[in-house]
């Protein structure tokens, strides 16, 4: 059966604004069909498709399994809307059912029919033979099998999509079952939500799957691009929520394991350019928190980390808990931690969601990025926050905006020591947290 990909949004927004397509200013949905029926098209989204989707080929070859009571039409959701269309004189009508749009409207047979989009869209798909309707139907999520699937392998993106899990069940009262590609955080996700079925093996035999992802293109993964919205919001925005969803409550798995009172800092990123790069920030800090009397534990998966010609190195002066531990003794270490110290990275998303203040220092995001804290230390007076800018390569680029120059990463080198500890002085004073007992 021959696969014929069909989308939801304007079909140039697929295509860059040198083809040909986007000489015609109005289309109607027979020319949107014959630019569909183009095999070059067709090869065009297939490969954009394959190119951003681990599931790709799983999405488009896999069986349908959902029966409509006619040989040889099924229809599911899991990978966008997909619809087995048998040999015969078919016309198919497919929208939204929410804005009453018409996306695909045209005679076809022998096909499966598959949706560029994969985030949550209410479809409504009318089945005609021979000019008669013979199968409508409405995406109905309540009480039907949701798969979740997050190919995310980085700790932050994956924490932040989890809340929306348990969500999308209440919202929809659908029976949730969430795949995550990062197998390290499988026992921590049990842990914050036992309620809610994992799986370990990704599978299309369920009514519907969606893909929380954080895409910089936004399609056709996403309905906006992620550089344009706080990363706690994207899951909801492709699972349909317009919401926040609230945090699951975290319960240690061991009583404290460190009687002195202490701190977790982390200094460490996926990219060094991330990093806090002030000379010498970290060592001040660190000597200011040990002459509080606080313990100081780095625990950074690696002690030291180079790339893009720098290298990031755990301060002297504090204690090197660094080193491949699980998620779950990371957390149950920051749970008793009195706060946490770090960059916009994982352990930051890990340390908030077992509700330890978190001092967040960043510049290359702005506020609105990542999740709320009080706690967060940037310089405005310098250039800011080019990873939330979509005329920006941020992944690409050491600096996008001030590279080779003097001014190359500011929003990283003029974040002061003393910005740092001023809001550790507020945390503890808006914690009533007292001063350790020195030895």
């Amino acid at each position: 059966m021959k696969i014929f990909i069909f989308t939801a949004r304007d079909i140039r927004d697929h295509f860059p604004k040198t083809h040909h397509i986007m000489a015609t200013q109005e289309l109607s949905l027979d020319t949107v069909t014959k630019i569909l029926s183009n095999e070059e098209v067709q090869n065009t989204l297939y490969n954009l498709m394959k190119a951003i989707s681990p599931t790709c080929e799983i999405g488009c070859n896999s069986p349908i399994y959902g029966e409509t009571g006619i040989e040889g039409l099924k229809i599911d959701f899991n990978f966008g809307l997909r619809l087995d269309v048998p040999a015969g004189d078919w016309h198919i009508r497919i929208g939204d059912y929410d804005s009453e749009q018409i996306f695909f409207d045209a005679d076809i047979s022998d096909v499966r029919l598959i949706s560029m989009e994969k985030y949550f869209i209410r479809w409504f798909v009318e089945v005609y033979r021979d000019g008669e309707l013979v199968f409508s139907h409405i995406l109905d999520l309540k009480n039907q099998p949701v798969q979740i699937y997050s190919a995310a392998r980085t700790l932050g993106d994956t924490l932040a999509y989890l809340p929306f899990f348990r969500e999308v069940q209440k919202r929809y009262q659908c029976k949730v079952t969430f795949c995550l590609a990062a197998d390290y955080i499988r026992d921590f996700a049990k842990q914050l939500y036992p309620d809610l079925k994992q799986s370990t093996q990704f599978s299309n035999e369920f009514y519907a799957t969606y893909y929380p992802a954080m895409s910089v293109s936004g399609l056709p993964y996403l309905p906006v691009d992620a550089r344009n919205e706080p990363l706690d919001r994207m899951a909801g925005i492709t699972l349909g929520l317009n919401t926040i969803s609230p945090k699951a409550k975290y319960k240690p798995t061991k009583p404290r394991q460190i009687k002195q009172r202490y701190v977790c800092i982390s200094v460490q990123t996926s990219q060094t350019k991330k990093s806090w790069l002030y000379p010498k920030g970290w060592d001040v800090v660190v000597d200011y928190l040990k002459n509080l009397g606080y313990r100081v534990l780095c625990i950074d998966k690696a002690a030291e980390t180079s790339n893009f010609g720098m290298t990031v190195t755990k301060p002297e002066a504090a204690e090197d808990f660094t080193g491949n531990h699980s998620i779950i003794e990371r957390a149950d270490m920051l749970y008793y931690a009195d706060f946490f110290i770090g960059l916009g990275s994982g352990l930051s998303w890990l340390a908030n969601a077992v509700d330890c203040p978190v001092i967040l220092i960043a510049g290359f995001t702005h506020d609105w990025c990542e999740f709320y804290t009080p706690y967060r230390v940037m310089n405005r007076l310098t250039c800011t926050g080019c990873m939330s800018d979509i005329r920006a390569a941020f992944w690409k680029d050491l600096c996008p905006y001030h590279q080779g120059t003097s001014r190359e990463l500011e929003c990283q080198k003029k974040i002061s020591p003393r910005q740092v500890i001023n809001t550790i002085e507020r945390l503890m004073a808006d914690c009533k947290l007292k001063l350790p007992k020195k030895k």
